[in-house]
């Protein structure tokens, strides 16, 4: 069965009974969780086994947030505060050898919880190069102000966690770094040029062999004045396709943040109009699945190739 153009979310610990038939009939590519959906690794093993049962697909996609730092979806049993990005960001730049090799560490270390409680998705590394005034929503989030950094860190982030049988998601394609409010409540507009913007944001893009990307809801004045880039054909097409020259899955970051001015099925059309793959909804509330499950088309030949790649991958 052809899936939906969706990763959905869940409400609860458990799939419940609504859950599982809306999911088996309507066929999401993929489930996020969050820390609503865990209170325990034993839980957790327990619920993306259920999933897996229920879309009977052992390999079902199955995506967590897990960046350490502020952004930490396993810290019911796992206290991952103190390792965000700019942790291993000033650890390379005081020491580039010692500070590759615990990153690394780290992220075998976390990439074996993965593979234990069955998730098969990290959604990292963050790219975003960060400023003097770039927002806190970013900031820890972000390996480093150096952009030599960022390439060579979020290179090691993606080969490590591939030899893990782990795959990521770059974000935030082309750039949150910039951003001086948080998209999760209201439309952050990025006034530099592109000439700026390509030299330094969207150059910690390039070259970057991950699976999948997500999409930055960003209003980038100087390139499309109308769209967020979510949004806006000219940036994903000429952009994040051309000139960063991303292969992957495109994935819209969450359709119901405040950035995103439309109700939640326009937010997510118009993301899939513009050449996003899949969108993502992450508020887990059941009547809005049915709804985006309902009306959202199927994923297009070019997701069925790179999903079979997914799957190859994982095997």
């Amino acid at each position: 069965m052809k899936r939906k153009a969706i990763i959905t979310s869940i409400s609860g610990l458990n799939l419940t009974l609504k859950e599982k038939k809306l999911f088996k009939i309507h066929n999401p590519w993929g489930i996020i969780l969050f820390k609503r959906n865990i209170s325990s690794l034993r839980q957790l093993s327990r619920l993306t086994k259920d999933i897996k049962i229920t879309m009977r697909d052992k390999h079902y996609p199955i995506m967590i947030d897990e960046e350490g730092g502020l952004v930490s979806r396993l810290s019911s049993f796992i206290d991952n505060s103190a390792y965000s990005q700019s942790f291993f960001g000033n650890l390379f730049e005081k020491n580039n050898t010692v500070g590759k090799k615990i990153y690394k560490n780290y992220i075998n270390s976390i990439c074996s919880i993965f593979n234990k409680i069955g998730i098969n998705i990290n959604t990292v590394p963050v790219l975003d190069i960060t400023t003097n005034k770039t927002h806190k929503i970013i900031g820890s989030r972000s390996y480093s102000k150096n952009k030599k950094t960022i390439r060579l860190l979020g290179q090691i982030c993606i080969k490590s966690h591939k030899a893990n049988k782990i795959a990521t998601v770059i974000k935030h394609v082309p750039g949150h770094g910039r951003s001086l409010t948080d998209s999760h409540k209201t439309l952050p507009i990025i006034n530099n040029s592109q000439k700026t913007l390509q030299n330094y944001d969207f150059e910690c893009f390039k070259k970057m062999n991950s699976l999948f990307g997500m999409t930055a809801h960003i209003l980038y004045s100087k390139i499309d004045p109308i769209n967020v880039c979510t949004h806006s054909k000219k940036i994903i097409c000429n952009i994040i396709r051309k000139k960063i020259g991303f292969k992957g899955i495109l994935i819209s970051d969450d359709i119901s943040m405040k950035a995103l001015k439309h109700d939640l099925l326009t937010n997510a059309k118009k993301s899939l109009m513009a050449g996003c793959n899949l969108v993502l909804y992450c508020s887990g509330n059941y009547n809005e699945s049915l709804i985006l499950l309902k009306q959202l088309i199927f994923i297009d030949d070019f997701t069925v190739k790179k999903t079979s790649e997914f799957y190859s991958f994982l095997s």
